[in-house]
């Protein structure tokens, strides 16, 4: 189906609940305060509670959609759940997504261009962490490439396996982007201005209305917002534009309906990394060549995405609801890019490979049906929730590379072409395979509360996969014209939480995973998945969740074991086979607390240590089997720190402060790479001209600290210290 036609769909799906309503009797008019806003804890579904101020208390009893379909809050939960919220954003300056989960406990994130939203936590990483948007899993890591996060109203990140709430995939995690929605809630207008170093800008609205007076029964938002930079690296300029656009109709008394519109833009040439001086295994780099970009001149990635949500709920009563889900997504991406650079034997000048022009077309389709429902089990209070979810995710890739050598030039003193002008380089037409994945999924949670503190949590979700692909390449052995592959995977999670004071509990758990053995589902080759099942994974985790200083502050503690078996990766002799390589795991442990010591300060901090290995890995060199076991995986640190503190220290006037530590993390399977530590600092100070605006002044990486981010062989290094200025008022 293509998107107008899909898009008109959705809106006669609104157009005709409506007229459902009507001709079942219903009138739209207003309903009683009784039956609009039932306080039962099925309606936290949908109701948050007022988050705490910014950098202080965590929001443990604000409910968590992507930790439980329950409505529980990260308290009631047994399990990690962090929730970024608008407020924290705000305060800590976030432009983007990724930003939003950098002071999330364990978590780095990056984006490589060829990689999209890269996330690692838990010693986990890239696709086997599900980034979810409103709860939908798009099944491709370069999907989550960042955008701006004005459209977000909270980030959710549940630790640890957690295939049993979203599918294949989440052995590390999920991390779920909430994007803002209509409310009844009045909401003033909203704007933000900002500019900065590397001539970063941004302009941003966001406003809703009310249709109907004081008997509104239509509620309409939209939030937008334009950025745009040159980049600290040279030729790196880009601009983003997001829009989302929703509309919440209380059709009846008890029947709603909301309709969201999401576009997301982005195009900007990338920074490909800087490369290492040989022998790479020492891992560094010439810091002369910071803001250097061998990129082509023209080089690029361009995305545009389209969401279409239809979200019908119905309150069959105060304990039982309804809420079916159709979802629509389109994306166009393209690259055109020069992307591998190496030194020359004597590190003398770099040599730059690596063409490659491609175009991706995805769209994802589904529809997904929830039930939940307050009850009683053996005299005992439970909750249910039952679900049933169909999608069909079809990718088509259309790639155009060369091996060849482009140039080899003086790092210091060098040009570069235009894509087009490099010789034998074509525009990407033509396709070489389509992916497509059909999945169906059935699911169902419950908590039973069993009396004198102890609750019991479970989880099963039973699921049916089929990928079908065609070849539209040369077909051989090794690329079929046509191969398909079904699976059925369980996945479930049990988990017991004591409250043995108030505020305070003890919980353990354990939760299970499924996913691809290597690759990602939307893209992967006949040769990762011919073989191979999907890999299991398992997590055990014991914590708390606590309050402490007669409630002005609170905190959790977690420890954790992961488990991943039945890996694989592509043999290096023959890209397109995949080979068995073995068995990898974690252990950590992750502390936070949040506190409020008095009316002017305001503190927030976490620490996360993560030992993680191969278990088994056997890789082939050369010909030659080689064991890697107790090797740490690529890009895993061991430790993570984050501390933020605010200070309001006069009438009108808030200092900000900012703390983040990464460890070392290797760069290659073999452990010879090991890329250094590093520590950023932030601050800022704003000042409240006035009720109703705010300027704010902020530093980002003060101490210039020059780190890598991501890399292998070739590095991404980090952003230097930069400065903003920036005013929100609301009206």
């Amino acid at each position: 189906m293509n998107r107008p036609s899909l898009i008109a769909a959705v809106v006669m799906m609104a157009l005709s609940a409506g007229a459902f309503a009507q001709q079942a009797g219903e009138e739209p008019k207003k309903e009683p305060e009784s039956a609009k806003a039932p306080a039962t804890p099925v309606d936290k579904l949908l109701v948050t509670d007022q988050a705490p101020a910014p950098n202080s208390k965590l929001p443990l009893d604000t409910p968590a959609a992507t930790g439980s379909r329950l409505g529980l809050t990260p308290r009631q939960t047994a399990a990690t759940i962090n929730i970024v919220d608008r407020e924290t954003m705000d305060a800590r300056g976030t432009r983007d997504t990724l930003e939003a989960l950098q002071g999330v406990p364990g978590v780095i994130a990056d984006s490589p261009p060829g990689g999209g939203g890269s996330v690692s936590m838990r010693g986990f990483s890239s696709s086997q962490i599900t980034q979810l948007f409103n709860g939908i899993d798009v099944g491709y890591v370069i999907a989550a490439h960042p955008v701006d996060a004005w459209i977000l109203d909270r980030v959710e990140v549940l630790g640890g396996a957690s295939s049993f709430l979203y599918g294949q995939g989440a052995v590390g995690g999920a991390v779920n982007y909430v994007s803002k929605l209509a409310t009844r809630t009045p909401l003033p207008n909203d704007v933000l201005v900002r500019g900065g170093s590397d001539g970063a800008w941004q302009g941003a609205y966001g406003g809703q209305m009310a249709l109907g007076g004081k008997d509104a029964r239509h509620f309409i938002r939209l939030d937008a917002s334009l950025q745009g930079w040159e980049g600290y690296v040279n030729r790196t300029d880009g601009r983003t534009q997001v829009l989302t656009a929703s509309w919440l109709a209380d059709l009846t008394p008890r029947l709603s309906h909301t309709l969201a519109y999401e576009w997301q833009n982005k195009d900007h040439q990338p920074y490909w990394g800087t490369p290492l001086l040989n022998p790479t295994a020492n891992a560094q780099f010439d810091p002369g060549l910071r803001f250097t970009n061998f990129n082509t001149a023209d080089g690029a990635y361009e995305q545009v995405t389209d969401w279409v949500r239809s979200i019908l709920e119905y309150r069959a009563s105060d304990r039982t609801r309804v809420t079916n889900t159709a979802y629509f997504y389109d994306a166009e991406r393209d690259y055109r890019n020069v992307e591998t650079y190496r030194y020359t034997a004597d590190n003398s000048r770099v040599q730059r490979t690596g063409i490659l022009a491609q175009k991706h077309g995805q769209t994802l389709m589904g529809n997904k049906v929830e039930l939940a429902h307050q009850g009683m089990l053996a005299g005992l209070s439970s909750d249910w929730s039952f679900g049933l979810d169909m999608s069909r995710n079809k990718q088509t890739r259309y790639p155009t590379s060369l091996s060849t050598i482009v140039s080899t030039v003086d790092p210091y003193n060098f040009t570069v072409e235009n894509f087009f002008d490099i010789p034998g380089v074509t525009p990407a037409t033509n396709p070489d395979r389509d992916n497509r994945v059909f999945i169906q999924a059935l699911y169902a949670e419950n908590i039973t509360r069993l009396g004198s503190g102890w609750s019991l949590l479970t989880g099963l979700r039973g699921e049916k996969i089929r990928i079908d692909a065609v070849n539209y390449r040369a077909v051989n052995a090794a690329n079929p014209a046509y191969f398909k592959r079904d699976y059925e995977p369980v996945t479930g999670r049990i988990g017991a939480m004591w409250e043995f004071a108030r505020n305070a509990n003890v919980y353990a758990t354990y939760s299970t995973a499924a996913d691809p053995p290597s690759g990602i589902l939307t893209t992967i080759n006949f040769g990762a998945i011919q073989d191979f099942d999907l890999t299991k994974g398992n997590q055990v985790e014991v914590g708390s969740k606590f309050d402490f200083l007669d409630g002005l502050g609170n905190g959790t503690v977690a420890a954790y074991r992961i488990e991943r078996k039945n890996l694989s990766m592509p043999d290096p002799d023959n890209p397109n086979v995949s080979i068995p390589v073995g068995a990898q795991s974690s252990k950590g442990f992750e502390a936070q607390a949040g506190v409020r010591l008095n009316a002017a300060w305001r503190l927030q901090a976490n620490v996360a240590y993560v030992k993680a290995q191969f278990d088994k890995f056997v890789q082939v060199v050369g010909g030659v089997a080689v064991d890697r076991a107790g090797n740490r995986p690529t890009g895993i640190p061991e430790r993570v720190a984050n501390l933020y503190a605010n200070w309001d220290f006069l009438p009108g006037w808030s200092a900000y402060g900012g703390v983040r530590y990464v460890s070392d993390r290797m760069g290659n399977v073999d452990n010879t790479q090991r890329f250094a530590s590093y520590t950023l600092l932030d601050a800022g100070l704003a000042w409240r001209l006035s009720p109703r605006a705010t300027l704010t002044v902020r530093g980002r990486n003060l101490t210039d600290e020059v780190y890598v981010a991501s890399g292998s062989t070739q590095v991404r290094l980090g952003e230097p210290r930069a400065w903003e200025v920036a005013l929100r008022t609301t009206f």
